[in-house]
């Protein structure tokens, strides 16, 4: 049988009007279309850290150390994603991919100290990029060796609201006004033009290299971005969901629909973050906002609103394999007036 069959059966065969839940059962029958039928729930969240040297124009109210210090906070579990995380049972992993520190901050897959400010010069080397994008792989490929059948995705970098507004920019041609924000950070116009003026200068700098979607990444992106994009690909490769969180997040979504298209199969989204450049991005790997669950006016990142809606398809897809079925309904005449 048809695995759409058989997942419209499960879900349009619970017992309640058909699409009262909304998206709710839009995103559980992506899941379950991933799954090829009902599986276990075993959910993993994955944070990738690093730092990004365009800090270095002053884009960033808070400090570069910072990514080390919250970074090894997640690692001691008393980051906010860990709570989140505790909240519904999900295990968190960190995955170090440039931290700026001599120690790696979780699974240690540090190709280097954070990546170069592209104001003055590539983001990354082609090698740094090819090496994050493997370790990406691997990460995923090793966690669902462990049983792991969901993955949710988060980040951790001082900057990297810069950077994304960057790619999103060379993808899109979008001008920069219109897809900068403030990040986690509190209003600051100083900031925003600063942004604004690192991205002019750093496409002036790359424009003739910005060739294919992997050359706008390691143009002007972020490590933490190759690393999300990577294992995006890698899920949809294994045929497994994942849940998109915020702006970074959605940008890699975006990144990794260009260079697979068939990641747009497993890719579910969780909340719209109120980065004005957040709506581009989804829109990019055909998602529109009327199919985003959450709006909680979040700017967290980490994964924080991953792991919130990872805990609304756990309770919807309990509800899929445990609720009563309309086939129990016994609605003959004579049972109906028995009932009355």
């Amino acid at each position: 049988m048809d695995n759409s069959i058989v997942v419209d059966e499960l879900i349009d065969g619970m017992a309640k009007p058909q699409g009262s839940l909304g998206l709710l059962e839009k995103h559980a029958r992506r899941v379950l279309n991933s799954w090829g039928g009902m599986s276990d729930f075993k959910p993993c969240h994955v944070v990738f850290a690093s730092d990004n040297g365009v800090v270095d124009e002053g884009v960033a109210t808070f400090p570069p150390v910072i990514t080390y210090l919250q970074a090894k906070n997640m690692v001691e579990g008393r980051a906010t994603i860990n709570s989140f995380c505790r909240a519904y049972d999900i295990p968190c992993v960190v995955v170090d991919v440039g931290v700026n520190s001599p120690d790696a901050v979780g699974l240690d897959y540090k190709i280097a100290r954070g990546s170069k400010n592209f104001v003055r010069e590539p983001a990354m080397s082609e090698a740094e990029y090819a090496a994050i994008h493997k370790a990406a792989g691997e990460v995923v490929t090793d966690l669902t060796g462990k049983g792991y059948t969901l993955f949710s995705f988060g980040e951790m970098g001082i900057g990297n609201t810069t950077t994304s507004s960057a790619v999103l920019h060379a993808l899109t041609g979008i001008e920069p006004e219109f897809v900068v924000g403030y990040g986690a950070s509190q209003p600051n116009s100083e900031v925003i033009i600063r942004k604004r003026n690192a991205i002019v200068k750093g496409m002036e700098l790359n424009r003739a290299s910005l060739n294919t979607t992997q050359d706008i990444i390691r143009c002007l992106g972020g490590f933490d971005i190759v690393g999300m994009c990577a294992a995006m690909q890698k899920c949809a490769e294994l045929g497994l969901p994942f849940v998109i969180d915020g702006f970074i997040s959605a940008v890699s979504f975006a990144c990794a629909c260009r260079i697979n298209d068939a990641v747009k199969q497993y890719a579910i989204p969780s909340h719209l973050s109120k980065e004005p450049g957040m709506v581009y991005a989804l829109l990019l790997g055909g998602i529109l906002v009327d199919e985003v669950p959450i709006r909680g006016n979040l700017a967290l990142g980490e994964g924080t609103g991953a792991v919130l809606m990872v805990g609304l398809l756990k309770a919807m897809l309990g509800a899929v394999k445990n609720m009563a079925r309309m086939s129990d309904f016994d609605l003959s005449d004579a049972a109906i007036k028995t009932s009355v």
